[in-house]
């Protein structure tokens, strides 16, 4: 061993230093081999160690002075596998000091070419350029640390000005802040302080170190264009910091237009400021105001809406003569959603309607009026002095279509193939269908040749982090074994799988897991998470004892469901290869067959019985026995006096309202103990915060689990769903899994619907909105039901009727206004008759976000033709005052009544 190997090993980094600054070139190339195979050795090893991590230290420095390349070692500096022990960059440069300059640079700029998530030290990028005398490389890494340096030598703004003042390259680095690419990594050092950084760029601008103009340009162009949902926070106060003047302003009106436009709303505000005072001034020509204001009208946000049509109106005022250029661009509000955006537009139109000379302007005027709300129409055609449009047709709802089920397609028919499908998943969470599929190709693989499979798939087992030898943490057998907390979800089965095929596992914790299962306390998702966790570990146990020849549970439909003939010659393959069939895969198999096709279900149980097996037969009985209707779920099983289970109940816990499902025999007889769990009773009372199943991914193969019953599944999902309401949680992205299911909509269902409507995230709203469709387009939703559930969790507090207006009027604006209409006429009262009895402080309370519901159900009321009255909303609309609650109540009073186009 050399000198310099011993020092290394040791981990002496000083020692180290020493020895790579008296070697020459050849010397240090000569060292090279052994240092990359002590990288590959210390790979493995945990970095927390402290003597590793001396090691890494004293290897990082040395490989990094012993490369001759600058692309060789900036790769080494950089390497991620040493990302978390890198040397010190002030040692680093004194290993480096007697490289020649261009060397030095090239290594520098390669350096920050490297991605943020790298780490490149900020020090010893900035001491390579320091010596080398190169340009600053402008790079998201450099100027990120860049900015971290000099915030982390302030301790306040006069320091970073003192600090700016004596950068050499700072009129770059400058510009590069504006031309961050992610913004992460370095926003909360910019707030940092009550305008640090922006005042500090505003000061050296008048101090003449920074050009404002260009500074003015730069930041400009970033808001222009865009980034991150919160970029425009950092940004737009080193604008206002810059306190442009009004020449300054009137040179840029085509990007205040563009900002107006489409820029984050705060950004939008402001160019509209900075656009209104340059239109009350006469600074903008008639075009660019209506340029502008078409940008703005165009807008969601009712604030900038009103903002513009006040500003509107007063040029209209002052510039009478404008108006043939104006009213077409005030018209476009007549398509807002908000119902005062239109009167407010419509009243402009009242006011100057009657100067218009132009038949075109009158003409493209009198078209927008189709866009108005019915009560607000003939208003309009009085104004315009034309006859109102009648509404003789009767109102007809077009819904969006209804998925159609998708086949899943073969397993990978090669084992390369098949590698690739297990890449993508193992990288992302893939859904049912393709987990279904790579499962089954992976059994079918290792059955044929283990072999070819294992080398076929190296490209995708090379890095996982069990292939690291016994000494790595987590311990592969701890994490695959009994000792394990909580059950499997899909990533963590294929890698069990994987790692099983590998011998990476013991038999010993193969036999335990299919025995004993994992340790986790019991929560109202027990029994589907156990399902799943128990089929894969008997898939496991197989590939190592008894490798199976396919997968009888691999679904026909991407909903889960199987097809019984498709089981029928599965079972046929297993008796012509005297196969031994696993427990848990045919338990699964029969839970996902498919049996409300009573004449197909008849005809496989035929054949099944033909077959001669035990498998045979139970399929036979499991399809012609039992439930006589099983896709109709549990409440059809107790209408029809089977072997009657305790009935599924509503229960309340707190502001939630949940299901109890009482025992259910047909999932108990018969099956292995593991499966038992979905026949027993479920109680509202189980304790959550116990629940170790926080990983949502796992939910889509929760539904596959019994496509048939998803009111089994909607019950044991349902205090996620509520979560998401109630606690703003995550969780609401299987709704659209669970209306594409079969069986029986009913309470569980319809209540997981309702507090998704009601969530806290728009992504789960959305989701929300599309499983509402999706049982509305296949004739399963019950609309009355759902609103009543709305109506008391909307009573209760659990859902905000804000969030679920905005829900109620996605859907409506999908065309679906009669099916929302239906549910919201029942879900109103509740919340209404709690506005006549509570208390002013309670009723304030109360009344928030009710505007906007009655506004979506008069909207509703008015498109679809609906009459008759809701209970409670007479006394609303007799309130005194103008308050958007008032209003919106009287105006669904009106449409109920008939009024709304009179």
């Amino acid at each position: 061993m050399t000198a310099l190997m011993d020092a290394v090993r040791g981990g002496r980094t000083a020692d180290t230093l020493l020895l790579v600054t008296g070697m020459t070139a050849a010397e240090r190339r000569a060292c090279l081999g052994e240092l990359k195979e002590l990288r590959k050795e210390l790979r493995g090893v945990p970095i927390w160690e402290s003597r590793a991590e001396r090691v890494l230290k004293a290897l990082h420095l040395a490989g990094a002075a012993c490369h001759t390349g600058a692309a060789a070692a900036a790769a080494w500096l950089a390497a991620s596998d040493l990302r978390w022990t890198q040397a010190p960059p002030d040692t680093l440069l004194r290993a480096l000091e007697s490289r020649d300059t261009g060397w030095q640079a090239d290594v520098a700029h390669r350096l920050a070419g490297r991605p943020v998530s790298a780490r490149v030290p900020y020090g010893l990028m900035a001491g390579l350029v320091n010596r080398s005398g190169c340009a600053a490389p402008v790079t998201d890494a450099f100027v990120i640390g860049w900015v971290r340096h000099i915030s982390g030598r302030s301790q306040r703004r006069d320091d970073i000005i003192a600090l700016l003042r004596r950068e050499p390259h700072l009129a770059p680095l400058v510009g590069g802040l504006f031309a961050v690419t992610d913004l992460s990594e370095v926003r909360w050092v910019l707030d940092e302080g009550p305008g640090w950084w922006p005042g500090a760029l505003a000061a050296l601008a008048r101090e003449g170190l920074l050009d404002r103009a260009f500074l003015v340009d730069a930041c400009v162009a970033r808001l222009l264009r865009g980034g991150g949902p919160t970029d425009h926070r950092t940004f737009l106060p080193f604008l206002t910091a810059f306190a442009l003047t009004r020449e300054e302003e009137r040179a840029r009106i085509p990007d205040w237009t563009a900002l107006a436009r489409d820029a984050a709303s705060p950004v939008a505000a402001h160019a509209q400021t900075v656009l209104s005072a340059l239109a009350l001034d006469g600074e903008l020509t008639t075009r660019q105001l209506a340029e502008v204001s078409e940008a703005l009208l165009f807008r969601r946000e009712k604030k900038l809406v009103r903002t513009q049509l006040v500003l509107l109106g007063k040029v209209l005022r002052r510039e009478p003569a404008t108006s043939a250029a104006l009213l077409p661009v005030v018209a476009q509000a007549f398509g807002h959603e908000d119902t005062q955006v239109q009167e407010r537009a419509l009243k402009l139109v009242e006011r100057h309607a009657q100067g218009l000379g132009s038949p075109e302007v009158r003409n493209e005027l009198t078209a927008a009026i189709d866009q108005l709300v019915p009560a607000l129409r003939a208003r309009a055609a009085t104004a315009l002095g034309v006859t109102a449009a009648g509404s003789e047709d009767a109102f007809e709802e077009v819904l969006p279509p209804a998925p159609e089920p998708v086949r899943l397609r073969s397993a990978p028919a090669s084992p390369e193939e098949l590698t690739e499908e297990l890449g993508a998943l193992l990288a992302s969470d893939g859904d049912v269908a393709a987990f279904e599929r790579a499962l089954d190709g992976l059994v079918r693989h290792a059955y044929r040749d283990p072999g070819a499979l294992r080398e076929a798939l190296l490209p995708v087992t090379a890095n996982r982090w069990w292939q690291h030898g016994p000494q790595q943490w987590p311990r592969t057998d701890d994490m695959f074994g009994t000792t394990r907390y909580g059950t499997l979800d899909a990533k963590d089965g294929l890698d069990l799988l994987l790692a099983t095929l590998h011998d990476k596992v013991t038999t010993a914790t193969l036999d335990a897991g299919v025995r004993q299962g994992p340790k986790e306390h019991e929560c109202a998702h027990s029994g589907l998470a156990r399902v799943f966790d128990s089929r894969l570990r008997e898939v496991a146990h197989r590939l190592r004892t008894d490798p199976l020849p396919l997968l009888l549970a691999t679904p026909t439909w991407h909903t889960g469901l199987l097809e019984p003939a498709e089981l029928v010659d599965r079972l046929a393959e297993y008796r012509r290869l005297d196969a031994r069939v696993g427990a848990a895969d045919f338990a699964q198999a029969l839970l996902r067959v498919r049996r409300d096709d009573r004449a197909a279900a008849q005809e496989a149980a035929a054949r099944a019985k033909a077959l001669g097996t035990r498998e045979g037969g139970r399929l036979a009985h499991w399809l012609t026995g039992g439930d006589p209707a099983p896709g109709r779920g549990l409440a059809h099983w107790l209408r029809t006096g089977g072997a009657a289970p305790d009935p599924a109940r509503r229960r309340t816990k707190g502001v939630r309202i949940l299901v109890e499902l009482g025992e259910i025999p047909e999932l108990q007889a018969g099956f292995p103990q593991e499966f038992r769990r979905l026949g027993r009773p479920l109680s509202v009372f189980t304790d959550r915060w116990h629940c170790s199943h926080w990983n949502q991914a796992i939910r889509p193969h929760w539904a596959a689990v019994l496509p048939e019953r998803r009111e089994l599944v909607a019950a044991r999902m349902l205090p996620d769903l509520a979560a998401t309401a109630v606690d703003d949680d995550r969780g609401a992205a299987v709704l659209p899994l669970l209306a594409e299911a079969h069986g029986e909509a009913g309470e569980a269902v319809h209540l997981c619907v309702a507090y998704g409507l009601g969530a806290r995230h728009q992504e789960d709203r959305l989701a929300a909105v599309d499983a509402l469709l999706v049982l509305a387009a296949r004739g399963q939703l019950e609309a009355g039901r759902l609103g009543t559930d709305l109506g008391e969790l909307v009573g209760r507090g659990a859902v905000k009727p804000q969030r679920l207006a905005e829900s109620a009027r996605t859907a409506a604006a999908t065309g679906a206004h009669a099916t929302m209409w239906e549910t919201l006429r029942h879900a109103l009262p509740v919340p209404l008759a709690g506005l006549a009895t509570a208390r002013p402080e309670a009723a304030a309370v109360a009344a928030r976000g009710l505007g906007e519901l009655l506004a979506v159900a008069a909207e509703c009321a008015e498109r679809s033709g609906a009459r008759g009255d809701v209970p409670h909303l007479a006394a609303t609309a007799a309130r005194a005052g103008s308050s958007r609650l008032v209003t919106q109540a009287r105006r669904l009073r009106d449409a109920l009544a008939g009024d709304a186009a009179a």
